[in-house]
């Protein structure tokens, strides 16, 4: 529920309740003053007949000059005669037959108001009644009651009521809906800084500013210090986005010189182990160490074994800078050069050229027709590369066992897949293992890697449109399925 709507709840609440206490306090105002005054008037009838003497029941005239219709104010006069058990009634009373019910002779019996219930034409009435004792000598003979219905006090009542409810209800929902009104507006300022703050978190431009709202108040305030804040961290962003600019230009550009002397140590390298075979060949017999070589005039004593190390280095060296270099060219956002790829041609090379590489398990390769004339749009060094990352991982953690190759086909994707009953992960270690520099635990310091090979492989992938899937159970191998999408154009 948003905040306009709880607002606008509260101040409805608080609005029906300050409704309610005013309704309640009006009624019973009029209410005790309507009835005040019947029981006034019915009181002061009470008390202008007078009875005396001992004759009272003979003396007093009850034939009042009051209509006989309910509607009007009638004032009914009951005169009970304790002495000899019966009453007399005004007009009014025996032309509707009504007689006001009246309490049995009691030394307890007090003046004052009662209300009773009367029939009249199969309906019951409420009637006001002022009765007073009437006594002789101190002994109670009779009762005086002078009542009124009080019709038309009940309806006006009743009708206050309706009223005070009908217009309790229409105040509040007309207030209800000026209330949402006022809130959207007065929330208006919040809503900017949640569109600003939504716009910067979609496109993460820290240019953006809150707009200030008119008046100058607490939201005013808050959008003050949120765009002093969005200021700040604009300059702070742009500053770690420069260093961060210039650390990728950095790594770019250093991987980029480190392979020129790489390979300048890796071909002086390979000349010296074919000069160490040759003075091998011509001697006859392994020699442990070279007899001497002359290099600048300077004699020194190379060992085979240290030459092989060196080579091995420098290899892992190279291949280290050319995988950096290859996540730099991603970080800086490298625009791959895309053609239409024949995938059969492409696939078969790489297996062709796997056979080489060194291995321990056996290479088993299925059929490769299902990929005749499909043709993938993407980069031919790039996908070579991303295959070779996954048959080179399959060979590499599979030191005993079988790795197979086949694919598949539907009608929009292709899919290499690289079968292995190498060593296998923990399932857990799976969302990782695109990480850079990321190796399972089971490979640490047995295999021989950097941890970025999947992570370079991710990266063409994504950049191909394609996606991996992975199976795997420790100690028993790993299934990866390598699916890319056909060019259909």
């Amino acid at each position: 529920m948003s905040l306009r709507i709880r607002l606008t709840l509260w101040y409805s609440g608080l609005l029906t309740g300050a409704l309610i206490i005013f309704g309640v306090i009006v009624y019973s105002f009029i209410n005790w003053n309507t009835y005040s005054e019947l029981k006034e008037s019915v009181k002061s009838e009470s008390e202008r007949l007078v009875i005396t003497g001992t004759l009272i029941f003979d003396k007093l005239n009850l034939n009042l000059d009051r209509q006989s219709r309910i509607e009007g104010k009638n004032m009914y006069v009951q005169l009970i005669n304790y002495h000899e058990g019966n009453y007399r009634q005004s007009s009014n009373l025996n032309e509707q037959n009504i007689v006001i019910p009246y309490p049995d002779a009691s030394p307890s019996l007090q003046e004052g108001f009662v209300e009773v219930m009367v029939e009249l034409d199969h309906k019951k009435y409420r009637m006001i009644t002022y009765q007073r004792p009437l006594a002789t000598n101190g002994v109670l003979v009779g009762l005086l009651q002078v009542g009124a219905i009080p019709y038309y006090e009940d309806q006006f009542l009743t009708g206050l009521r309706n009223t005070l409810l009908f217009s309790s209800v229409i105040v509040v929902l007309i207030a209800f809906t000026i209330g949402l009104i006022i809130a959207r507006k007065a929330l208006r300022p919040i809503e900017n800084v949640i569109n600003a703050t939504q716009q910067i978190e979609n496109g993460a431009d820290l240019s953006v500013r809150i707009p200030m709202p008119p008046v100058k108040d607490e939201i005013g305030t808050l959008v003050t210090t949120l765009n002093m804040m969005l200021s700040r961290l604009e300059k702070a962003y742009n500053e770690l986005d420069e260093a961060y600019m210039a650390q990728r230009r950095f790594v770019s550009d250093a991987s980029h010189e480190l392979r020129t002397p790489l390979t300048t140590i890796r071909g002086n390298i390979d000349l010296l182990d074919k000069m160490w075979k040759q003075t091998e060949r011509q001697s006859g017999a392994i020699s442990e160490q070279l007899e001497h070589v002359n290099i600048s005039g300077t004699h020194f004593e190379l060992s085979h074994e240290a030459i092989t190390d060196i080579s091995a280095e420098a290899k892992r060296m190279s291949t280290l800078v050319n995988d950096l270099l290859a996540l730099a060219r991603a970080d800086a956002g490298y625009i791959m050069e895309r053609e239409q790829v024949n995938i059969l041609s492409l696939t078969e090379a790489v297996v062709r050229r796997a056979q080489l590489l060194p291995r321990s398990a056996n290479w088993e390769v299925g059929d490769l027709s299902e990929l005749k004339d499909v043709y993938i749009y993407g980069s031919e060094d790039y996908l070579q590369q991303l295959l070779f990352v996954f048959i080179e991982n399959a060979f590499k953690y599979t030191p005993a066992g079988d790795v197979r190759f086949f694919v598949r086909r539907t009608e929009q994707h292709i899919a290499w897949i690289i079968e292995d009953t190498g060593i296998g992960m923990n399932p857990d270690q799976v969302p990782h293992i695109f990480d850079r520099f990321y190796r399972a635990d089971v490979s640490r310091g047995v295999t021989v890697g950097t941890g970025l090979g999947l992570a370079i492989a991710k990266w063409i992938l994504d950049e191909h449109q394609g996606s991996v899937e992975v199976a795997t159970l420790e100690g028993k191998g790993t299934t990866f399925t390598i699916w890319l999408p056909i060019d259909c154009s």
